[in-house]
């Protein structure tokens, strides 16, 4: 018997930095949206607890007890009294260490996944307060759909979406670490204001309105990762130039994301950012997508 749950990857159309708090964390005003990029994590009983993973970035994804996945599961386990031997099973599409939450998508399809194979019956609420233990981004990851993430992102307000919107992501040849562009932000932002969602941008979604989304799409991490990685100003502007009405670094990056007016202009920005070398590849996908979800 196995479980397999598909989970989305996600774009921050608006990432709000505050200062660094005294644990460490950063209180954030975080508008996540869910795309249509997916990892399938697959849960089975086993003599002992096992992790394996294939496709793309899979050999940089741990294969031990720090991987999220398989945190998720020995938190699930340990409040339920079960032993935990499990083998879990990611089959990777969303880009690695790109900020598109990849890793914790993977935690919460774990969660849920461990959920259904062992019968434990969890309540949404607990669920997500599992999630936030693990990382900011998993009570989103387990949700999808849209919405607004306060506290360190962890604290989640659906939000409405009035229609879909279609995106190209340019996957970039190498890595960032989170911790490294929140050391970098706060060495460029020592001063960061009290983040605050923006009312238009909400508005934006509400109506799904693709023009004025574009308009009011921000990352705050954004000069910290070009800091970083260079590089990824070339990228935004071949994107930019190809048509894109909106480009912006993924998260803590390096993934870029371009927001386009319909599929054909997806087309048409990823076929020019592949063809520039500027990236890796790119990958077309629409929003918003479900959450985790049990297949």
């Amino acid at each position: 018997m196995s479980v397999t749950a598909r989970v989305p990857a996600k774009v921050n159309v608006q990432l709000a930095v505050g200062a660094a708090r005294p644990d460490g964390f950063h209180d954030l005003a975080n508008v996540f949206l869910a795309v249509g990029l997916y990892d399938e994590v697959t849960v089975a009983p086993a003599d002992r607890p096992r992790i394996t993973c294939e496709g793309p970035g899979s050999d940089q994804v741990p294969l031990d007890r720090t991987n999220l996945a398989a945190r998720a599961a020995d938190l699930l386990a340990e409040r339920h009294g079960i032993s935990g031997a499990v083998h879990i099973h990611i089959a990777k599409d969303i880009p690695v260490a790109g900020g598109m939450a990849g890793g914790s998508a993977d935690a919460a399809g774990a969660l849920a996944a461990c959920d259904a194979l062992w019968g434990t019956e969890a309540t949404r609420e607990e669920l997500l307060g599992i999630c936030a233990e693990l990382g900011s981004d998993v009570p989103f990851s387990l949700v999808g759909g849209a919405a607004l993430g306060t506290g360190r992102g962890e604290k989640l307000e659906p939000l409405e979406v009035g229609g879909g919107f279609h995106w190209v992501f340019a996957v970039a040849d190498g890595g960032l670490s989170t911790p490294a562009v929140y050391r970098e932000f706060d060495r460029l932002t020592p001063a960061a204001p009290a983040p605050e969602a923006s009312p238009a941008l909400l508005e934006a979604l509400r109506k799904g309105d693709v023009e004025a989304l574009a308009a009011s799409v921000t990352n705050d991490l954004q000069p910290a990762a070009l800091s970083l990685f260079p590089s990824l100003s070339e990228t935004l502007a071949t994107g930019t130039a190809a048509g894109a009405l909106a480009a912006l670094v993924s998260g803590s990056g390096p993934t870029t994301a371009f927001l386009t007016a319909d599929a054909a202009s997806a087309r048409t920005v990823a076929d020019a950012l592949t063809a520039s070398g500027t990236c890796r590849t790119a990958r077309v996908a629409h929003s918003p997508a479900p959450g985790a979800t049990l297949l």
